[in-house]
């Protein structure tokens, strides 16, 4: 059943994202950027809502530097209504410099979308903006489960000023829970 979630998830995020490796006009990824000190785990605040992710809380994404300088990508995100946790495999190379934050994710080959952060906490790389290959995709991500309200404040008003419908976004809850945690 696992499994089956799993491809479901993949196969949904990807229908999406065909092929969209690139990133919105006026959009530019933080430089100078550090894969070592962005690996590890990400908690999604904020999210615009897609298909893929709908119905979703306690949504973590888990970086992981691969040898060859690809990046392996863990998502996952429970249905609480059915305690039902959803997660998605994937790998993401550098779409140019490795100290260029935009990257390309694969989760289902050979279909692959753009990852791009747009802002970062570049001293302690608690928090991040990213957008996906259109203003329809962007998550805001911390190392906690929530952001201070004037953090969050902050970079949803620089996702507005480049053109994203921040009225959409989604708090993602991140609250305690009885599900069994994820195997």
């Amino acid at each position: 059943m696992r499994a089956l979630t799993t491809a479901a998830l993949a196969v949904a995020a990807f229908a999406l994202l065909v092929g969209c490796t690139g990133r919105p006009e006026g959009v530019t990824p933080v430089t100078p950027f550090d894969v070592a000190r962005y690996q590890g785990t990400w908690f999604e605040i904020m999210r615009l809502d897609h298909s893929f992710e709908r119905g979703l809380g306690n949504v973590t994404a888990d970086y992981g530097l691969r040898n060859d300088g690809s990046v392996d990508v863990l998502n996952r995100g429970l249905e609480r209504s059915k305690c039902l946790w959803k997660e998605a495999e994937g790998q993401a190379q550098f779409q140019g410099s490795p100290d260029v934050a935009s990257l390309s994710v694969t989760f289902f080959w050979p279909f692959a979308g753009g990852y791009h952060v747009f802002a970062l906490d570049q001293e302690g790389y608690e928090w991040a903006a990213i957008s996906g290959p259109t203003r329809d995709y962007l998550w805001i991500l911390a190392r906690r489960p929530d952001l201070p309200a004037d953090t969050r404040d902050r970079i949803v008003g620089t996702a507005r000023g480049l053109g994203f419908p921040v009225e959409d976004l989604i708090l993602v809850d991140h609250s305690p829970t009885d599900c069994p945690p994820p195997a």
